[in-house]
């Protein structure tokens, strides 16, 4: 069974820095993409930023410039560097990785969330 774990959220002020951290761990032979989606209240769930097995990167253009995700140095780990955070930013913030091939095949699996609150 493979299973995402996040932490890292929190509340700080407008214009501070928080880093998110999800490891995937489980029987997992190769995962295409690992990201970070959010949603805040009465709002539909949005990409933040993603991450391919190659290192190619893709950011919401409301956090080009702030936001910074990369992968770790232990196999199917993400990171996501948050500065400059606006009270905007405020949502769970959840961990996905993209088509990951195990042995049940291949599947999208989510993290349970973890809360980020700006206060301004």
């Amino acid at each position: 069974q493979v299973r995402l774990v996040e932490s890292g959220g929190g509340l700080v002020q407008a214009g501070g820095s928080l880093r998110l951290s999800c490891a995937a761990s489980g029987t997992i032979f190769s995962i295409n993409a690992m990201g970070w989606y959010r949603q805040a209240p009465g709002k539909q769930r949005e990409l933040v930023a993603a991450i391919t097995s190659g290192g190619n990167t893709n950011y919401a253009d409301s956090v080009k410039g702030r936001f910074t995700i990369s992968r770790g140095n232990a196999k199917n780990t993400v990171y996501l560097q948050m500065n400059s955070l606006k009270p905007e930013d405020t949502a769970v913030y959840y961990c996905n990785a993209d088509r990951v091939k195990g042995w049940r095949g291949v599947n999208d699996y989510w993290g349970q969330g973890t809360q980020v609150t700006v206060s301004s």
